[in-house]
């Protein structure tokens, strides 16, 4: 089985998701939005994104 993302509602009830790996380590932890579909939204954006995003260092 592959990573895995879940959605769920924060103590604030705002929406918030989180990426988990194929051995279930989160490995992504999104901002907090305010609706369901805004939070699904997001997950689309990494989706989409994220297999074409550069890797960059940054220093400090």
């Amino acid at each position: 089985m592959g990573g895995k993302f879940e959605y769920y509602k924060d103590k604030s009830g705002k929406y918030r998701f989180r990426l988990k790996s194929s051995n279930g380590q989160v490995i992504a932890v999104s901002e907090a939005y305010n609706s369901k579909d805004a939070c699904m939204n997001g997950i689309e954006s990494v989706k989409k994104n994220a297999a074409s995003a550069q890797v960059v260092e940054v220093e400090g």
